[in-house]
């Protein structure tokens, strides 16, 4: 068999020796073709770290122009920040956009209508960013923003970093949007409320109130 393999690649040897001018161009095409793969396969390697890092820093930049804007939010004292709450509903199309502006409102410290009609009531919290939305707060909300305030959208709005648990499950059960400072900070830099609504929580309007 080791023969056989012998002559074999005496043959080949032969071969190519007189196919010379033949092969030549084959094996440089093969050559050039590794060679460009490889270049090829390495640039797109760093092509893609390249835009994954840049996603990365576009990403740390954006949480970073949210803080700088919500650092003028933290400034603001409760009745401030419900003025403020109602003028981004105002940019974004809301009318009839009216703030409470006192205790005992019943959860709904800004009330008015999306541009689609829909009715939107919201609560809104300063809370200092470490803390948490308990889920007693969004219980009372859940208890007055349909019953009391007919809302078709109702709208818990925070400046805190999160909802306890207990609190976001019972806004997707009851369907309640629950906007934390993240989102907050998205809507502050000119997000749309119509794109935030979908985003944490249902509270879309879907679940409308029957006919009187």
């Amino acid at each position: 068999m080791q023969g056989w393999a012998a002559v074999a690649a005496v043959i080949a040897v032969v071969w190519v020796a007189g196919h010379w001018a033949v092969v030549w161009p084959v094996l440089v095409a093969v050559f050039a073709a590794v060679v460009i793969g490889g270049a090829g396969w390495a640039v797109l390697r760093a092509h893609r770290r390249e835009v994954g890092q840049d996603r990365a820093w576009r990403a740390q930049e954006e949480a970073r122009a949210r803080e700088l804007s919500m650092a003028e939010v933290d400034a603001l004292s409760w009745q401030e920040f419900e003025v403020y709450v109602a003028d981004l509903c105002r940019r974004d199309g809301c009318t009839k956009v009216v703030v409470s502006g006192k205790s005992g409102d019943l959860g709904a410290d800004v009330v008015g209508y999306l541009a689609d009609g829909r009715k939107l009531v919201v609560q809104c919290k300063k809370y200092a960013p470490h803390r948490s939305v308990s889920s007693q707060d969004m219980q009372k909300f859940v208890g007055t923003a349909r019953l009391e305030h007919g809302a078709d959208v109702a709208l818990f709005v925070t400046t805190c970093r999160s909802f306890t648990k207990a609190a976001l499950g019972l806004a997707l059960r009851q369907d309640i949007v629950a906007l934390h400072r993240d989102l907050l900070g998205s809507w502050v830099k000119g997000a749309r409320l119509e794109t935030l609504i979908p985003l944490n929580g249902s509270g879309d309007g879907t679940r409308r109130r029957p006919s009187a």
